[in-house]
């Protein structure tokens, strides 16, 4: 069985496409068998949400009267880049407020002008003949921003490790509190929803493809930062941070409920984000790997404890173990919890079916394959001489 996606867009067009979730397929395929499930489904959908740390903003103000070029920007007294041009700025997701680190960042700002708020924006400039004013107060909305559009360097993780906790302290950390002594497990995954652990060598996820991107539509611009494709894997899919994507999308389009400022006590500030990928039933194998279950997934547990990059897993569980609220370690019983949200992946997932069944959503061909063979370095201190 083959299909392409000019065929399937043909019938998305027609009303005759076959949609199904990455959970609901899963059954489909126990109780039908690959070949005739890869036969009837066209499409089938993923979906995520969770805290996605580098990501962030590329926003335009227009030109003030007389003229400034930004050097120092703030948005409602959070730090953007203004290092680009005279009247551009980029806003990190997880840059603090200045003088303030109780948790208000670059989330809550991308947060709050996707929900129609309007920010404070400050500027200074040296000035120049060009460019003769030296600072502006005011404020802004995506009403009268002109391009306002998410860049996000790292975002949809393939897989992600699980963190404990052996010290006799507390930590907080971005995998959230961890409690002493092995208190408790967090995790982060949509496991068998997450979209590249539906397609995990990237058949049909490449640059240009349209995805669900906070509400709106947005495609992948290129392979994401620490994108490696090195790792052990069980099942096809990777048993550890692997692959992920840097993505690109409108703003306007977006939604709050899928794009949240998150406040992490003890480390910082972080953005929920919800992503949601559809993966073409080309053939059997695609349609093979998007039918993988929690049961056949795996997460590295890494004690958090130890301050090392070079951190050994203490074990693997799978997702369904973790989804099941409790697991047993060293001969404990530990509690389990997610810092993605499962209800919000299936959300996703549901509602990108929806959108392309109703014909609103066509699907994109990649213009380039993400790497297939691709290790991540190390940052180690150097001489000039070594580091050429």
């Amino acid at each position: 069985m083959k299909r392409t996606v000019a065929e399937i867009n043909q019938r998305i067009k027609d009303g005759d496409v076959v949609v199904m979730t990455a959970e609901e397929v899963i059954s489909f395929v126990q109780s039908e068998g690959v070949e005739r499930a890869a036969k009837e489904v066209d499409v089938v959908t993923t979906g995520t949400f969770g805290a996605m740390c580098s990501s962030g903003a590329f926003l335009n103000f227009g030109h003030s009267e007389p003229p400034i070029r930004m050097q120092k920007v703030t948005l409602n007294d959070v730090p953007a880049y203004g290092g680009i041009a005279a009247v551009d700025a980029y806003i990190g997701a997880t840059e603090l407020k200045l003088d303030d680190h109780s948790g208000y960042g670059g989330a809550h700002v991308i947060e709050e002008l996707i929900s129609g708020k309007a920010v404070r924006l400050k500027a200074t400039s040296d000035g120049t003949d060009c460019y003769p004013r030296k600072d502006i107060d005011t404020f802004v909305s995506l009403n009268t921003i002109n391009q306002a559009y998410l860049f996000n360097p790292r975002n949809v993780y393939q897989n992600y490790a699980a963190g404990t906790n052996s010290s006799d302290r507390t930590l907080y950390t971005y995998m959230g509190k961890l409690l002493s002594n092995y208190g408790n497990i967090t995790y982060s995954s949509a496991g068998q929803l997450s979209p590249l652990l539906n397609d995990p060598s990237l058949r049909t996820i490449g640059i240009g493809t349209r995805i669900f991107l906070g509400g709106g539509v947005g495609y992948v611009a290129w392979e994401g930062t620490q994108f490696k494709t090195n790792v052990e894997t069980q099942f096809g899919a990777p048993m550890g941070g692997a692959r992920n994507l840097a993505t690109i999308g409108d703003m306007r389009g977006m939604s709050p409920e899928f794009v949240r400022a998150l406040s992490l006590p003890g480390y910082g500030v972080s953005l929920a984000l919800g992503i949601g990928i559809p993966i073409p039933i080309l053939d059997e194998d695609v349609l093979r790997a998007t039918a993988i279950s929690d049961e056949q997934l795996f997460a590295p547990l890494i004690d958090y404890s130890v301050q090392s990059r070079n951190r050994k897993p203490l074990k693997h569980f799978s997702y369904a173990e973790l989804r099941s609220g409790r697991v047993e370690l060293f001969g404990k019983e530990v509690r389990t919890s997610s810092l993605s949200s499962y209800l919000k992946a299936r959300q996703i997932a549901e509602a990108l079916s929806e959108r392309i069944e109703s014909g609103e959503f066509l699907l994109t061909e990649p213009v380039a394959s993400l790497p297939a063979d691709r290790s991540m370095g190390t940052l180690e201190v150097r001489s000039k001489e070594e580091a050429v």
